[in-house]
């Protein structure tokens, strides 16, 4: 079985640092970013099992990305797991907003992590995220 390549996209050193060290430990290969311009740029050559996203990035950041991704029909149905210190409802009610008079709204995440992470519930995250994805690829979420 492949070893499973984790995306994680962060603008914190010190995030991606001890989200690679958590995956690494338990069998995953990390691949960090520190911007959602790079992130999407190193989604797409190397199209990960599932994305770590951050919200709140400057520059293009992480819902820039988050719609890069799902407006992409090479990407769309990758997981994407948001972590940040932004509450669900807040990143809720934005992810409504953005899809607002879509004619295909975005799905959402697999999951949502606040800040700070506890590693046993990222990894319990990104266990549901993989079993919910079929064997051909496609996510069983909506795209």
């Amino acid at each position: 079985m492949a070893i499973k390549q984790i995306l994680i996209v962060d603008d914190e050193l010190d995030m991606r640092i001890f989200l690679s060290t958590v995956l690494e430990t338990s069998g995953y290969r990390p691949i960090t970013c520190q911007n959602g311009r790079d992130g999407i740029t190193k989604a797409r050559s190397i199209k990960p099992d599932i994305i770590l996203l951050d919200v709140m990035m400057p520059g293009e950041g992480g819902v820039n990305m988050y719609r890069a991704l799902k407006t992409d029909p090479e990407l769309r149905s990758i997981p994407v797991i948001m972590i940040t210190a932004v509450g669900h409802d807040s990143f809720s009610h934005y992810l409504n907003m953005l899809n607002a008079g879509l004619p295909h709204p975005m799905a959402s995440p697999a999951n949502y992590l606040q800040k700070p992470i506890d590693p046993n519930t990222l990894l319990a995250a990104l266990q549901h995220a993989f079993s919910t994805v079929r064997s051909d690829g496609d996510s069983s979420r909506e795209a």
